[in-house]
């Protein structure tokens, strides 16, 4: 007879369609066992088969409202598919269940940007900061969504403070150059991503360059809208110092 210890062994050894064999097994004679229907999910999530995933997650929910790490999984399957508004609710339950713990609702500020809602990124951002004032990522939660709403003076506070806080972090360096954009020092900004795209590599540098380059764009005349044009050769010059935003 199939143990849910044999479901677990299969799942510590990666063997996902074990799991998914074993388990309804399992199900098949206790079609209300939570765990089971847990990692069962787990193996579908690793699998990429997300509807089914989501559908084991929300059984297990189902079966106990209350146990966390269900929740926990049916955010991240939810996040995942891309249903990020939906993930946005379940880390706010959890957030509720336990107003202590900022981590649900930075979750949560995560998932709302996510879903294009900044407003309520905002919130849930600043929520974490009550929480933790001395919370680098939450401060820097709260600048990307202040920035994203237009609010330059607070999103310029929280970004100096993400960069004292996380000591320096690249993130936290482009957000605090987004918000100074935001806020007209234009030179300023152009500078800050000049610096990350010579420190960043290049699976990360595309970014900021082509943040530097939107913002060029604006300012250059028409042989530097010329060169703008062509990304690569403008995030060479970029990073070699031969353009200014003036």
């Amino acid at each position: 007879m199939t143990t849910f210890a044999d479901v677990e062994a299969a799942f510590a050894r990666g063997d996902h369609e074990a799991v998914l064999a074993l388990a309804d097994d399992i199900l098949a004679g206790r079609p209300g066992d939570d765990a089971t229907h847990e990692l069962r999910a787990r193996a579908l999530l690793a699998l990429g088969r997300l509807e089914e995933a989501e559908a084991d997650a929300q059984a297990a929910v189902r079966l106990d409202p209350e146990e966390i790490r269900y929740r926990e999984l049916l955010a991240q399957v939810l996040s995942t598919a891309g249903a990020h508004r939906d993930a946005a609710v379940e880390y706010r339950h959890l957030a509720r269940n336990d107003p202590r713990q900022p981590d649900w609702t930075l979750a949560e500020a995560a998932e709302r940007m996510d879903a294009d809602e900044a407003a309520a990124a905002v919130d849930a951002a600043r929520r974490a900061v009550r929480l933790e004032p001395r919370n680098g990522q939450a401060q820097l939660a709260l600048a990307r969504a202040l920035t994203r709403v237009g609010d330059a003076p607070g999103a310029f506070q929280a970004a100096g403070a993400a960069t004292r806080l996380l000591g320096n972090l690249a993130e936290a360096r482009e957000v605090l150059a987004d918000a100074r954009w935001l806020a007209g020092q234009a030179v300023e900004a152009f500078e800050a991503y000049r610096g990350l795209a010579r420190d960043l590599d290049r699976d990360h540098r595309g970014r900021v360059v082509d943040k530097a380059r939107r913002l060029y764009l604006q300012r250059a005349g028409w042989v530097g809208r010329l060169l703008a044009t062509v990304p690569g050769l403008f995030g060479l010059a970029l990073r070699a110092g031969w353009v200014h935003a003036r």
